[in-house]
């Protein structure tokens, strides 16, 4: 019997002013997203992904120590607690976005895993942290992930996560493999002019190199008062074959969804057999900060 999963995703622009009061703000873009999740669940959706720092807008594109009153605990967070209730009543696998903190002044972009009984399965931190191009400016708000590349086992499938820049970096894409994943999500927030041409390009490869299913996830609109771009929405599912089965639009809040036959690894890793054909024992250079000093060595 195919092993086929109903999967969604949920692009939204920013609900409010990023001017407002952040509780003020929160509360809006969570409100918006139950209304998106309730959609998701008409849908009959048994896994479903948000975007990157949902309840909020892309703050990093400027530094400024106002946007740390957003952190919450994870898992003992207002917005992990109250997606636990929503997860149960749909009978839901929910990954979700938040901005964590571990204790002051160490902060985490971080997802959290949520089962379909509304238990919390762990959470993912983001690894590559980018300072750079004018607007995204997150070493000032997050310290760099250090829970490794973990697979969640949830009632409907084996899923990673992998959040936003880290989908630039093929290592960690291998290691989710490895670490038996099944479907990997990457909830975004990028924009038009900076990254969209490599958007349907590297993460169908990292479907294709892994023999897995990808969720890609981006925010969409332009928020103000910052002029980092129009972030381009275009939210897709991939197949381990790289091939994009359903997609979003670029421009309007939406909720993609499709069937994931997760029989298609099986069949995809028959053919090409990658993971048996590695050299890990030639790898020495990845791990090594130089490769110039590795050769010297």
């Amino acid at each position: 019997m195919p092993r086929i999963v109903r999967c969604a995703l949920i692009q939204a622009s920013n609900a409010i002013s990023s001017d407002r009061p952040l509780a003020e703000i929160r509360k809006a873009m969570v409100d918006k997203h139950l209304k998106l999740i309730e959609q998701a669940a008409r849908k009959k959706t048994q896994i479903l992904c948000l975007q990157e720092l949902f309840y909020g807008p892309y703050f990093c594109a400027e530094q400024n120590a106002r946007w740390y009153e957003l952190t919450e605990r994870v898992p003992d967070g207002p917005t992990t607690r109250l997606m636990q209730r929503v997860a149960a009543k749909h009978r839901m696998v929910i990954v979700v976005p938040v901005y964590e903190e571990q204790m002051p002044g160490v902060y985490f972009n971080t997802a959290a895993v949520i089962d379909a009984d509304g238990k919390y399965r762990g959470k993912y931190r983001k690894h590559h942290i980018p300072h750079c191009h004018p607007g995204f400016w997150e070493k000032f708000y997050f310290t760099p992930g250090d829970l490794g590349y973990p697979v969640f086992e949830t009632k409907y499938a084996r899923i990673g996560v992998y959040i936003c820049y880290d989908r630039h970096f093929p290592e960690g894409a291998r290691i989710l493999g490895l670490n038996g994943a099944e479907i990997v999500f990457n909830p975004s927030a990028t924009v038009a002019g900076l990254s969209e041409y490599l958007w349907e390009l590297e993460q169908p490869a990292h479907a294709v190199a892994n023999g897995y299913f990808v969720g890609a996830i981006n925010r969409v609109g332009t928020e103000k008062p910052w002029s980092i771009g129009e972030f381009y929405g275009k939210s897709y599912f991939c197949n381990p074959r790289g091939k994009i089965v359903a997609q979003a639009s670029r421009d309007k809040d939406e909720v993609v969804v499709a069937d994931l036959d997760l029989d298609m690894i099986t069949e995809v890793r028959k053919v090409w057999q990658f993971f048996r054909d590695r050299r890990p024992e030639t790898y020495r250079a990845i791990t090594t900060q130089s490769v110039a000093s590795a050769a010297a060595d």
